[in-house]
């Protein structure tokens, strides 16, 4: 179990790994979004790097993207049945993370 390659957990986080890419996956699970609604809805993200976070997860076959023939163009990112697969584990980190992490700081906050 030495050998990276062999580490289940190893290769998911290769895959989502990161600051953003998780939270897109996570957005994504409502359904198909435009790249301006997934910009505001991840606020800090430059446009350079949801680009490159996007195109990222489109290599990984986690999301599709789709263009629309029209004037102006339009684009939509959604998930994959790949990265759909990927739904429980997005959601017991969201759980873990508001358990674990959110709720210490509402904790600290009311000391």
């Amino acid at each position: 179990m030495n050998d990276p390659k062999e580490c289940g957990v190893e290769a998911t986080l290769d895959l989502i790994g990161g600051k953003w890419k998780g939270v897109i996956l996570y957005h994504l699970l409502g359904g198909r979004m435009r790249f301006n609604a997934l910009s505001r809805r991840l606020g800090a993200i430059t446009q350079r790097m949801l680009t490159k976070q996007l195109r990222e997860l489109e290599q990984a076959g986690l999301i599709i993207r789709t263009v629309y023939a029209e004037v102006p163009p339009r684009v939509e990112y959604s998930l994959s049945a790949r990265g759909r697969s990927l739904e429980p584990v997005i959601i017991a980190l969201k759980a873990w993370g508001d358990e674990n992490v959110l709720a210490g700081q509402s904790l600290k906050q009311a000391v």
